[in-house]
C-alpha cells in the first residue's frame, strides 16, 4: 500500500523501488527510485533520515551505494518502504518527487568487469542443432559448470543509447576466403544481469551461500551480437568482436530483496554438479517480452534457466578471481521451449532459414533503422507483478 497516486498496471509499485541514476536540466545526475510514474529524488531526503547512506545518493553512479553491502542496502530499502508507505512522510516526500518523463535516465553504474554466461539449455541446444546439426547439441562440458566468457566493460551502455553496426571479418561456408564488412547477421539477446555491490579479495572465492552478500539487484540486458562476425572469430577460444561491440542494459537496478517473492526452486540438474555449485538455489519468475519495431515476437521466461545465478557468481570466481563493486554478469539468453519463447533472432528465424513476419515484412536479423525493446517482470504468488523496465536501442548503418 502507498499514499502515492499509482496506475494497476504500473512496473513500479510500492513493493519494487528500483534505484538508477537520473538528471533534469542541467543540473548534475543523481540517485532516485521510481514509483509510479514519478521517481523520488533521494538525497535530500536521506540527508535528514539516513544520513550514514545519504552521501552515496548524491554521485553520479550507484557504485558508492553498492560498496555499502548488504546492511546498508536492507535498511535502505526499509527506509523506503516506510517513505512510500506510510502517509505521515507525504508532506516530507512530495516536494521531491519528479515524473519519470521529465528526466533523463542514464546507465545506473559504473561497469567494472563484464561476464556473459550461457545458462539456458534450450538456447544452447537450440544454437548446437543450428551450429552443430550432426553433433549432440550440448557439449560434454555444459552441465558440469556454467559457461561464460568475458566481455568488454567499456562498451556497456545505457537504454535508450543507438548501435552502430560492427564491422569486422566473416566467412561463410561456401567462402574461400575470409571478407571485411559490416555485419550482415546483427542480433539480439534477452538476458538478466546481476549487479555486484560487495567485492571479494583476490585468491578468495564466492560460495553460492553467500549470493546475497555479494549481488545487489538485476538489469536487463540485451546483449548485440554480430553473428557472422562469431561464426568466423569463436573456434577455439570463443566470443570476440561479434559481441564487444555493445550491449544495452536497463536505467533501473531491482533489488533481490524486492524480488525475493518471485524466487522458486532451481530445476533439477543432472548430472549432480560437483561440490562447490551445489546448495538451496533458487531461480525468478520472471517473464520477458521482446518487441521488434513495436511488434511482440517473443515471451521467454527466466525460471527455466539451467543454472542459477548464485552457480554462475560461485563458478566465476572458483578459481580466486575477486569480484568488484559494480561488476556486471549476465545470464546468457533466455529462452524457452516454444518457438515464442526463442531470445534471440537466430534461434527465432532458425538461422534465418524461417523468416519472422514483422509488420507485414520478412525478416530474419536486424536491418538499419530497426528498433528492440525488451521488457521484463516478476510474478509473485499474490499475483504482484515487480517490473524491471525496459532496455532499448535502434540499429545506426555502419561507420
Amino acid at each position: 500500500m502507498t499514499w502515492i497516486d499509482i496506475a494497476a498496471n504500473s512496473p513500479f509499485g510500492p513493493a519494487n523501488l528500483p534505484l538508477g541514476i537520473f538528471r533534469t536540466g542541467d543540473e548534475a545526475p543523481r540517485v532516485g527510485a521510481a514509483i509510479g510514474d514519478q521517481l523520488i529524488d533521494l538525497a535530500p531526503l536521506a540527508a535528514e533520515r539516513l544520513p550514514d547512506v545519504a552521501p552515496a545518493f548524491t554521485g553520479q553512479s550507484l557504485n558508492a551505494f553498492l560498496a555499502l553491502g548488504r546492511p546498508a542496502w536492507q535498511a535502505t530499502r526499509e527506509w523506503l518502504l516506510d517513505l512510500v508507505g506510510d502517509e505521515a512522510n507525504r508532506t516530507a516526500v512530495e516536494p521531491h518527487l519528479i515524473r519519470l518523463d521529465a528526466v533523463t535516465m542514464l546507465l545506473p553504474f559504473e561497469v567494472a568487469d563484464y561476464v556473459d554466461f550461457y545458462a539456458s539449455e534450450h538456447h544452447a541446444s537450440n544454437v548446437g542443432r543450428l551450429f552443430r546439426p550432426d553433433a549432440e547439441p550440448l557439449l560434454p562440458n555444459w552441465k558440469h559448470l556454467p559457461v561464460g566468457y568475458h566481455g568488454r566493460a567499456g562498451t556497456v551502455v545505457a537504454s535508450g543509447t543507438d548501435i552502430v553496426r560492427p564491422s569486422g571479418q566473416r566467412k561463410a561456408p561456401a567462402d574461400e576466403a575470409p571478407t571485411y564488412g559490416p555485419s550482415q547477421r546483427l542480433d539480439i539477446e534477452v538476458e538478466l544481469g546481476y549487479v555486484v555491490g560487495t567485492p571479494s579479495a583476490l585468491g578468495s572465492r564466492v560460495s553460492v551461500d553467500d549470493f546475497k552478500d555479494h549481488v545487489y539487484g538485476v538489469v536487463l540486458v540485451n546483449d548485440w551480437s554480430a553473428r557472422d562476425i562469431q561464426a568466423w572469430e569463436y573456434v577455439p577460444l570463443g566470443p570476440f568482436l561479434g559481441k564487444s561491440f555493445a550491449t544495452s542494459i536497463s536505467p533501473w537496478v531491482v533489488s533481490l530483496d524486492a524480488l525475493e517473492a518471485a524466487e522458486v526452486p532451481l530445476g533439477k540438474q543432472e548430472p549432480a554438479v560437483l561440490p562447490y555449485l551445489a546448495g538451496e538455489l533458487t531461480n525468478l519468475n520472471i517473464t520477458f517480452e521482446v518487441r521488434w519495431n513495436g511488434q511482440l515476437v517473443s515471451s521467454p521466461p527466466y525460471q527455466e534457466m539451467y543454472w542459477s545465478p548464485a552457480q554462475m557468481l560461485a563458478h566465476l570466481s572458483v578459481n580466486g578471481a575477486s569480484v568488484r563493486t559494480g561488476d556486471l554478469f549476465a545470464s546468457g539468453t533466455v529462452s524457452g521451449a516454444e518457438k515464442n519463447q526463442r531470445g534471440s533472432f537466430l534461434e527465432l528465424s532458425w538461422g534465418g532459414r524461417e523468416p519472422v513476419t514483422v509488420n507485414g515484412e520478412q525478416r530474419t536479423f536486424l536491418e538499419d533503422g530497426d528498433e528492440v525493446t525488451i521488457t521484463g517482470w516478476a510474478a509473485t504468488p499474490d499475483g504482484t507483478r515487480i517490473g524491471l523496465g525496459d532496455v532499448t536501442g535502434r540499429i545506426l548503418p555502419a561507420a
